[in-house]
């Protein structure tokens, strides 16, 4: 049997934290022998539209390399890419029943399109919900009936819902969907991707961070100012941040890096590839985690704090949404109150001053990811979940 990932919420094989959950999902359900095809749905242009990755099939649906000058050639791109998705799910289907589509998209008629496939090929829908639904439609009395009726039209055509958290479940149970169509599935990770990580990149002891790189969601300007203690301090060390930002932040981060004087112990990098950022993750002396308390906060779980987990390396993350339900402060990791720059300059001082005791913490947060959010785990109790679970 078969499970098809498919949506326009991710890209493959390279992006960003969704790529890294489908990956984990992929080599979970493979080991327990169901086959896995990706289908990308967004319209990229890409040089490799179809491939195999780590073992892992993928199409991009839109199948285009490079973008037509003609107005009415892309439309039909964009229209052919719905012909190919068909094309792509029957041929699947013929070759090894699929059992489920797991789909990943926020797209009204996306998912309307997906629906009908699944029910002329008798196949199941399940949704991924590891956002708050409507965390887009908050303001005005107009957009939040949007925000409602997609909620709604997104539960109705999906058979299944997976969410990465209780709060999620809870949300949409209180807002009357039936809880069989609702399945708890935390953060996942492949703890073996960070036992081999090649070179340590840099020479000096460095914090790293590295994850979206934004002053709103991900709170950088709290860790720059946690730094800047740091460095007063006279504590050895720079910091890293890696990741994905648009011009704009860079311009501010760099912005805020020179009024605090600290251009010569952060480094900014671009982004990393899949295999480049395992090198910095897995060979930083400290990894914090770093996010404002918002709706999303509070609805999602971050993915990078898991991944920063696997390492083994000693981790500061803020306590933001569930994080405390399954990390202990000073037992699997350090945690601070989202926010509040000073305490997490303490605790970083405290843990680059007791480094042995930090390592311990380290190791035990490890552990967490060959239990609770171990992909093999998890992807065991998906199929169960999948099998059970009625059209």
């Amino acid at each position: 049997m078969t499970i098809i990932i498919f949506g326009d919420l991710f890209s493959f094989p390279e992006g960003h934290a969704a790529t890294n959950r489908i990956f984990t999902y992929a080599k979970g359900l493979k080991e327990n022998g169901v086959h896995v095809a990706v289908i990308c749905f967004s319209n990229d242009y890409l040089e490799q539209p179809d491939g195999v990755a780590e073992g892992i099939p993928y199409y991009n649906a839109f199948n285009r390399i490079s973008r037509s000058p003609s107005f009415f050639a892309r439309r039909w791109h964009k229209m052919k890419k719905y012909f190919r998705t068909y094309q792509l799910i029957k041929k699947i289907n013929r070759q090894d029943k699929v059992m489920a589509i797991n789909r990943w998209s926020d797209i009204p008629f996306t998912q309307f399109y997906i629906w009908l496939l699944s029910r002329f090929l008798g196949i199941k829908i399940i949704t991924e919900c590891n956002e708050h639904p409507l965390r887009y439609h908050q303001q005005g009395s107009w957009r939040r009936w949007i925000g409602r009726m997609r909620f709604r039209m997104d539960a109705f055509f999906a058979d299944g819902i997976l969410c990465i958290s209780d709060y999620l479940v809870r949300f949409h149970q209180e807002r009357g969907i039936h809880p069989r169509k609702l399945f708890l599935l935390p953060s996942t990770v492949d703890p073996t991707r960070f036992r081999q990580v090649g070179e340590r990149p840099l020479g000096d002891f460095y914090i790293g961070y590295f994850g979206s790189l934004t002053f709103r969601r991900d709170d950088i300007g709290v860790l720059l100012d946690a730094f800047s203690i740091v460095h007063q301090q006279g504590k050895t060390a720079r910091l890293v941040l890696g990741g994905f930002c648009t011009d704009e932040e860079r311009l501010k981060i760099r912005k805020r890096i020179s009024e605090l004087d600290l251009a010569a112990n952060v480094l900014l990098v671009e982004y990393l590839s899949r295999n480049e950022i395992l090198r910095y993750i897995g060979h930083a002396d400290i990894l914090v985690m770093v996010r404002a308390r918002d709706l999303e906060s509070d609805a999602s779980y971050p993915s990078k704090l898991t991944e920063f987990l696997a390492s083994g390396r000693p981790v500061l993350s803020v306590n933001v949404g569930e994080v405390g339900e399954y990390i202990k402060d000073g037992i699997s990791a350090y945690l601070v109150s989202p926010g509040d720059s000073k305490a997490m300059a303490e605790k970083l001082i405290y843990m680059i001053d007791h480094y042995s005791e930090a390592l311990l913490v380290g190791q035990k947060g490890r552990e967490l990811t060959d239990t609770i959010f171990n992909y093999n785990f998890q992807a065991k109790r998906l199929i169960e979940y999948i099998q059970k679970l009625n059209m």
